[in-house]
């Protein structure tokens, strides 16, 4: 009768989960954004279920490892050593193998920071090492917590009188178990608002966009959870698949709607020894065993955690930027060991280890609404099989059938192929690459904050001569506009979009500052280096606002204002060579490579020269020109990673790249007529108010960062698009 009322109970309780998971997608797809607030109330469930994890961690690791023999430890520290190895073997496996599934893609992105910004360095020895245990806990850096609970249970082993400690340990833990168990009922309520906040936020174009990823992770951790990891043991314990999974089902339900691990440890640890016990294969030390292996393993990178690494090879295929060969070696043990922390400090490590946008980053938030409780599902998995599989070594209950290991290696291989195979096939048909980002680009309009302006097609006449009696400025007020000079296709600074408007970075900058100095705009269109600057100082135009980089040359015929902005030198290179211009080191390891640089600019040459003496240079009459011709005889453009980015939008065979460890700057400023220090004064003290006003972040975030580029539509909700009860 009891037996019947637990599995009502599981039932129950599972069923509970389900129906809180369905009604929250419901309730988010009904509302939409409006089901975004509810999400403090989930991250109030996950807290209440996160308050017994550590104290339990620390209990249960003292106690279990204080409660064996140094020789039954020495055996623990050797054979659940080697399963790790096993368990992340397997891990890898699949990681590098699902990435065969993948369709073609043709993609690029703007400008990101992570070109310049040094890689994130995780500080490993503050991670694992407890200098103050007591900073640990309160931190919640667990490595270093386990460590010490570890190392003070090894403690305990040699010391005779410790029964009482084990004992009110032993207290503890049963009431951490209680209190968890308590907290764990109310989480068909948490998980209906967590599921209503994410499918009220999550769009439908970033679902569509990312169903790749999404596809063959899901795929891959189900794939784990219910066939490779529960299948393995039964030809190596006496456990049967059925009991295995089903025992669990609860434990599993709840990690996979709460997507945390942590919560679920406690009846994990419970079902581990519930199993051993309907088996009557409970020894001395097997539920002391259990009690060590669960939140030690815990502690190690999981197949569930590592399958995350997927996401650094869905973010090279997605953006361009696939490995090469020769950067697997570090992908696997940079992977394994920046797993070890947490996966949100792990994962932009990697990003910048493997030399991909930053921004990068936001798509993997994005998935992990989705992807994360099937991660953490994976890594329940993971913890029940990892954790029975070292008990039964431990404690002699492990029998290997060769027959039924030689039938579950062979399906397992075809199934494998079979999932690969199958989710290729459906990428091939339903997913289909369609680039756009080109038109983003062309489609970028200037903000609604606009003076009146002309813009010439042809060379104006020149502006009335400057009277040196008077003032430059006051010349400007009277005759009510300024006239701005622009070269042709500086992109993003200045270049005409779709609709034929003049658009860009600083022709923004041109109508905020016409806009201060209350007065019209003229746009006339100069040709490159030596004409624009004849045609500035005969004075055909006051100013030219076109991303126009200081040099010492330049310097000597026009007046510059102060910057108002850096880029950084970089190559632009085909996606296949990235690798070989990361570094200057690298670079030079080319023999002569032919490397293009737009317009005849000494200091630039020169620097290139400093850094690839054996460089051939060839000058370049527009970026444009190497990107339709002389990229197939060049091995490089010299260029800039902000300018350059936006130029590999419209051709995305090519990349940025920012040579390390020497970061060039590139200075931009406004050049005015030759000794025209009034307007350069007036200039630089309305930049510096444009700083401080975030006129220039707000423009460097949608021209070169591309942010806001793409406008972003209301969720669609029922209530919004189907009932039309809100706007």
């Amino acid at each position: 009768m009891k037996k019947s009322k637990d599995k009502r109970f599981r039932l129950s309780l599972s069923t509970s989960i389900l129906i809180g998971v369905v009604l929250g997608v419901v309730c988010g797809i009904f509302f939409g954004d409006y089901c975004a607030s509810l999400k403090i109330f989930g991250d109030a469930f996950i807290k209440l279920l996160q308050m017994t994890i550590l104290p339990y961690i620390i209990v249960s690791l003292i106690l279990g490892i204080g409660g064996l023999t140094y020789d039954q430890a020495k055996l623990l520290a050797v054979k659940a050593g080697a399963l790790l190895l096993l368990f992340w073997a397997i891990s890898f496996v699949i990681v590098l193998l699902i990435p065969l599934s993948f369709p073609e893609w043709k993609s690029a992105a703007f400008f990101s920071t992570s070109l310049v910004e040094p890689p994130k360095r995780v500080d490993f020895l503050n991670l694992y090492i407890p200098s103050n245990p007591f900073s640990s806990l309160a931190n919640n850096v667990v490595p270093a917590v386990v460590l010490f609970s570890i190392l003070l249970g090894v403690a305990l082993i040699g010391i005779k009188e410790k029964d009482a400690l084990l004992q009110g340990l032993s207290a503890a833990a049963a009431a951490l178990i209680k209190m968890t168990n308590l907290i764990v009922k109310l989480t068909p309520f948490g998980v209906f608002a967590i599921s209503a906040a994410a499918a009220g936020t999550m769009s439908i174009e970033e679902f569509g966009r990312l169903q790749v990823y999404l596809i063959s992770f899901n795929v891959a951790a189900l794939f784990l959870t219910f066939w490779i990891l529960p299948k393995m043991l039964t030809p190596m314990t006496p456990f049967k698949y059925k009991d295995i999974v089903g025992f669990s089902r609860d434990a599993l339900a709840t990690a996979f709607a709460t997507g945390n691990l942590f919560v679920v440890l406690a009846v994990l640890t419970e079902n581990c020894k519930t199993l051993f016990r309907k088996y009557d294969l409970t020894r001395e030390k097997t539920e002391s065993y259990v009690d060590v292996i669960v939140p030690i393993s815990f502690n190690f990178p999981t197949t569930g955690k590592l399958l995350m690494l997927l996401f650094i090879l869905f973010a090279g295929w997605f953006s361009g930027h696939s490995l090469s060969l020769a950067q697997y070696p570090t992908f696997v043990f940079s992977g394994l060991l920046s797993f070890f922390g947490g996966v949100d400090v792990a994962m932009p490590f990697m990003l910048d280890l493997m030399q991909m946008p930053s921004d990068l980053y936001q798509l993997y938030v994005v998935t992990g609404i989705l992807n994360g409780r099937f991660a953490t599902l994976l890594a329940a998995m993971n913890l029940i099989v990892f954790t029975i599989l070292g008990t039964c070594l431990l404690t002699g209950t492990f029998s290997l059938n060769k027959k039924k290991l030689l039938n579950y290696i062979v399906v397992t291989l075809l199934l494998t192929g079979a999932v690969i195979g199958g989710t290729r096939v459906y990428f091939s048909h339903f997913v289909k690459n369609t680039y756009t980002k080109d038109k983003v680009l062309a489609e970028m309009n200037l903000s609604r904050n606009q003076v009146k302006a002309k813009v010439y097609k042809s060379l104006p006449p020149p502006l009335p001569s400057h009277d040196p009696g008077k003032s430059r400025m006051d010349e400007i007020h009277r005759r009510g506009f300024i006239r701005v000079g622009y070269l042709k296709e500086q992109l993003p600074y200045a270049f005409r979009n779709t609709k034929g408007q003049l658009v860009g970075f600083d022709i923004g900058m041109a109508h905020e500052l016409a806009r201060t100095l209350d007065v019209t705009l003229e746009f006339v269109l100069l040709e490159r280096d030596k004409t624009a600057v004849e045609r500035l100082n005969a004075g055909y135009c006051d100013i030219i606002m076109s991303g126009i980089r200081v040099t010492p040359k330049r310097a000597e015929v026009m007046t510059f204002s102060e910057p108002y902005m850096d880029e950084t030198m970089a190559f632009v290179v085909k996606d296949y060579r990235r690798d070989e211009f990361n570094s200057w080191e690298a670079i030079e390891k080319i023999d002569a490579p032919k490397i293009g640089i737009g317009g005849n600019i000494p200091y630039y040459i020169s620097k290139l020269r400093d850094y690839l003496p054996k460089a051939e240079i060839v000058i370049l009459n527009s970026p444009r020109e190497f990107f339709k011709k002389k990229g197939k005889d060049l091995d490089a453009l010299l260029f800039t990673a902000e300018a350059g980015s936006a130029w590999t939008l419209l051709y995305p065979d090519f990349t940025v790249v920012v040579p390390h460890p020497d970061i060039i700057a590139v200075p931009l400023a406004y050049p005015l007529a030759y000794g025209n220090q009034e307007m350069a004064n007036y200039m630089n003290s309305w930049i510096e108010l444009k700083k401080k006003d975030n006129t220039i972040e707000n423009l460097y975030n949608y021209w070169i960062l591309g942010q806001g580029a793409t406008k972003k539509e209301p969720r669609w909700s029922v209530i919004r698009n189907v009932l039309h009860w809100v706007d």
